[in-house]
């Protein structure tokens, strides 16, 4: 017992700075990979990659060695297992890595509007939306709306019409009606500006999803999967309004908490009192 105090305590005593930082970094990255694959596919795969783990160290330490050989192999070739395996999890995760609050810099960005500028096109944007969505939902009209944020969507967008149109109500209301020549797949915000409709999206790999959601609930929580997209949805059975975020949809959405919603996420951040953009610093970290 004693032997092994003292490693304890030497290994603790002979610990530096790097050390420390070498261990957050780690630390860091288990907890983003943990992340990554919560509540996915992926993380039902892991489970049984930790049980093969086991089952190895079992074998080892019994020295049981028909399942030894076994266990072996399954893990020299489980690189090559995961790569194909898990591809379509590696891809969200590298688009994840890729989405820093970096690229929404104006040396990145390619909107040149005054901050300001940018704030009221927001608003105006998120007021028309807030009334068109409303008459969609009394009305019972299905609805697909795609906020696009820092992942350009322009593989989806050529999918469809370009129409680039300063949203209102009513162009929204038209664009959906059904039997309109655009009605029938979604409609692309860009930088707060109806871009393109008509456009064809992505279905969801996630086969826990309720059977009550159709394929226009599929669809924008299979684009929010692929993206950082804020997809909106209108049931053509209920008219209930609907927001597909990071792989999530959250219902029951009304007018006042859509708008709160969209506000949150979509409005510049700008200081209170100055009115000036946040340090580039700040923008970084968060």
């Amino acid at each position: 017992m004693e032997i092994w105090l003292k490693s304890i305590i030497n290994v603790i005593t002979d610990i530096n700075i790097r050390d420390l930082i070498d261990i957050a970094i780690v630390a860091f990255l288990i907890y983003k990979g943990t992340q990554l694959v919560k509540e996915t596919r992926a993380g039902q795969l892991v489970k049984g990659l930790l049980l093969i783990l086991i089952c190895y160290l079992i074998a080892k330490g019994l020295e049981l060695r028909s399942l030894k050989f076994i266990m072996e192999n399954v893990m020299n070739f489980g690189v090559i297992a995961l790569l194909i395996v898990f591809q379509p999890e590696l891809r969200r995760a590298l688009e994840q890595m890729g989405r820093t609050k970096i690229s929404g810099l104006s040396v990145f960005s390619s909107s040149q509007l005054d901050e300001k500028d940018e704030e009221k096109a927001w608003r105006e944007a998120i007021n028309a939306i807030c009334k068109g969505f409303d008459i969609l939902s009394r009305n019972k009209i299905g609805a697909l709306l795609v906020i696009e944020q820092q992942t350009k969507l322009g593989e989806i967008i050529k999918t469809g019409t370009i129409i680039n149109a300063t949203p209102s109500a009513e162009i929204i209301g038209n664009l959906f009606f059904p039997n309109s020549p655009l009605h029938d797949g979604a409609v692309i915000m860009r930088m707060g500006r109806l871009y393109a409709a008509g456009c064809f999206l992505p279905l969801s790999e996630n086969y826990d999803i309720s059977k009550q959601l159709g394929t226009r609930h599929r669809a924008a929580l299979g684009m929010s999967e692929n993206s950082d997209a804020i997809v909106l949805v209108v049931s053509e059975e209920t008219g209930t309004i609907s927001i597909a975020q990071r792989g999530v949809l959250t219902r029951n959405f009304n007018p006042e908490t859509l708008n709160s919603f969209l506000e949150h996420h979509l409005i510049p951040e700008v200081n209170n009192d100055s009115g000036e953009k946040k340090s580039v610093f700040r923008r970084i970290l968060k």
